[in-house]
């Protein structure tokens, strides 16, 4: 079994070094193209948005099919939506590739893949080990996109040192995103087919978990819709336009949150293990929400990526105890429905707040979506140590 979590360790560093790159040359991409800051905010909002529609509709079925055959057909449409990228430039058919696409303009996973690895990962490890393993997991999707993101900086040195224009070094980027998908479906190719259910039990997606897992939807929902404020993409087109950032120092400012995330994604483990997952979900996201809010109020670069440091460090450590927690308090066969339901209203959630991110950017160079994520964060996780405190995972007991 072990091998079996490196494989699908494997696809994640490579989707996550796609995401790295992709989240930071997008809105740059669209702006080389013509467009401006609020068809960025368009985009990136229609990616969330189908990202929603194709994970719900895998985790409705993901209980009649083996998981290997629905992961394979995702990672061949990561390979088509990069060469659609790639290939495609007038704004209604990049809408569309966006839609039905796996493109990620944040930093985090809100992709069709995220459900079917999770449930894959619990099936696969002991109640103890879950947490742990989704800890590796999120370090290895951390730091790897960290990676991504100094590759971002690619286009720009193509362009100085072999004569290629920006635009095509950016488009040979995502060709490179379609490639990546293909090394994932060798990854996944290894897998045992891992049906979902046995015929008696695959009754449904959701029975007995169905209101737990409602409330966790509805409560992710709110998270989400304040953290679509500041997707990756959105957070740099701020940087840019506020500290006049060059896309190389956001590259290596996003390298640097990146690997600090992932520093906290293990003490998130050890945390969790003494003082549970609710309670670390919950204590350590609240002052990072804070330091979110007080970015848009400092008044120079030196003090902002201070803040963004520490939100770092603070602001991820929920990554790994959230999903354990999903998949703990849920049947095994409803795992993948459940990641789904509890993922699908994020990414619709999120998928609002960014085209609002970009009109407000429009309006005033203040980060006023900064302030937006910061609050409703902080509401979120009010609500959630109130309503889940008294639930507890099989290892807490």
């Amino acid at each position: 079994m072990p091998t079996h979590v490196n494989r699908l360790l494997a696809a994640r560093g490579l989707r996550a070094f796609g995401d790295g790159f992709v989240s930071l040359l997008l809105p740059l991409y669209l702006l080389e193209l013509g467009y401006e800051s609020v068809t960025v905010g368009l985009v990136a909002s229609a990616t969330l948005l189908g990202s929603g529609v194709m994970t719900l509709g895998v985790g409705l079925v993901a209980h009649r099919f083996p998981y290997r055959a629905l992961l394979l057909a995702a990672a061949g449409l990561m390979a088509a939506t990069g060469a659609g990228f790639a290939t495609v430039t007038q704004l209604w058919p990049l809408l569309v590739i966006a839609f039905v696409g796996t493109l990620n303009p944040s930093n985090g996973d809100v992709s069709v893949f995220v459900p079917l690895e999770h449930a894959v990962l619990s099936r696969v490890v002991e109640d103890r080990r879950r947490t742990a393993v989704f800890a590796r997991y999120a370090l290895v999707g951390s730091l790897v996109a960290a990676v991504g993101a100094l590759a971002a900086g690619v286009p720009a040195l193509l362009a100085r040192w072999h004569g290629l224009s920006l635009l095509a070094a950016m488009q040979a980027m995502f060709i490179l995103y379609g490639l990546l998908g293909a090394g994932v479906a060798l990854a996944y190719r290894g897998l045992p087919p891992m049906p979902a259910a046995t015929p008696a039990r695959a009754t449904g997606p959701l029975t007995r978990s169905r209101r737990a897992v409602f409330k966790l939807a509805a409560l992710f929902a709110l998270d989400s819709f304040g953290g679509g404020f500041i997707v990756q993409s959105l957070l740099a087109l701020w940087l840019f336009q506020r500290f006049e950032l060059t896309l190389g120092a956001a590259g290596s400012l996003f390298f640097v949150t990146g690997i600090v995330s992932a520093i906290s994604y293990l003490v998130a483990a050890r945390v969790a293990q003494r003082f549970g997952l609710v309670n670390t979900m919950v204590f350590t996201h609240l002052p990072a929400n804070v330091c979110l809010v007080a970015i848009a109020l400092v008044p120079d670069l030196a003090w902002a990526v201070a803040l963004l440091v520490v939100r770092a460090f603070l602001s991820q450590m929920d990554v790994p105890t959230r999903s354990s927690y999903v998949m703990a308090i849920v049947p095994p066969e409803e795992r993948a429905a459940a990641a789904s339901v509890t993922l699908v209203p994020r990414s619709l959630a999120a998928a609002a707040s960014p085209f609002l991110a970009g009109w407000l950017l429009a309006l005033s160079p203040f980060g006023w979506p900064l302030v937006a994520a910061g609050t409703i964060k902080i509401v979120y996780d009010v609500l959630l140590l109130a309503t889940f405190r008294h639930v507890r995972p099989p290892e807490e007991s």
